[in-house]
């Protein structure tokens, strides 16, 4: 119970932070103790009320023009997304996507240090908007990572508020839907309901010490914060996902031997 308890408190202190990067943070630290089955319902049943709580306390910063279209591409990203996890090999999935994050997660701080210097905001096109909600679906709703999703939103939003806002009203409506699927494919146990119980008065905790330093961290810090954040949660994706490429690696040193 030691390591679910820091996992809980690590996780949703970044979560009122950043507004995002829970999931990775709560899988990273319990992946070498439980198993995912017991992991992933137990924390989707913690972070569907903290999407709330953050959404409810920034609702005046949602844009509607950023939320509603990246919501229906990401439960549109969800249908091939089952599909895909019954066929594919997932470990190798997960570490492309961490390194595509890692790249994004670059990108987005020499573009802050560029717009810095030209005081000009780049604007993101809506092929992008569409590539990216479409494969966050694919990531969120089957293994409920939103790193991609939040290298997307931090390049069309103003301030870490907004950030928050949007992120969370996605982030709401892709938990809901999967804690309707989840119920009826019997994916939640009696032993994770217990599990999120009583993990909730820490989760609360630490959600609201994360909510309240954010007032007092500089806004070009928290926004570093966030960058730094999707980097390590695409580090976090391959280093999780490594013995899955071991197979892959036999298979391409086969073909040499050969």
């Amino acid at each position: 119970m030691f390591w679910w308890i820091v996992a809980a408190a690590a996780a949703y202190f970044v979560k009122g932070l950043c507004g995002f990067a829970n999931t990775l943070v709560f899988t990273s630290i319990l992946s070498f103790t439980s198993d995912n089955v017991l992991i992933t319902p137990t924390e989707i049943l913690l972070s569907y009320p903290t999407n709330f709580i953050v959404l409810f306390k920034e609702r005046k910063n949602i844009k509607l023009n950023v939320f509603l279209p990246l919501s229906a591409l990401v439960l549109l990203g969800c249908i091939p997304g089952i599909f895909f996890l019954k066929n594919a090999n997932t470990g190798i999935v997960k570490v492309l996507f961490g390194v595509i994050i890692i790249l994004i997660g670059l990108e987005m701080l020499f573009r802050d240090m560029r717009e810095a210097k030209s005081k000009k905001k780049a604007q993101a096109s809506k092929i992008t908007l569409l590539a990216i909600g479409l494969v966050s679906g694919i990531l969120c709703g089957i293994y409920g990572i939103g790193a991609l999703l939040g290298a997307y939103i931090g390049r069309v939003t103003k301030n870490i508020y907004e950030f928050k806002a949007n992120i969370c009203a996605v982030f709401f409506v892709e938990g809901t839907f999967r804690i309707i699927v989840y119920a009826f494919s019997g994916i939640f146990t009696l032993e994770a309901l217990k599990q999120g119980l009583m993990l909730i008065p820490v989760m609360l905790i630490f959600l609201f010490i994360g909510l309240w330093s954010g007032k007092y961290i500089n806004e070009g810090i928290a926004k570093k914060i966030v960058v730094i954040m999707l980097i390590l949660s695409g580090a976090a994706l391959i280093v999780n996902s490594r013995d899955s490429l071991y197979p892959l690696f036999d298979s391409v040193k086969g073909w040499f031997v050969k």
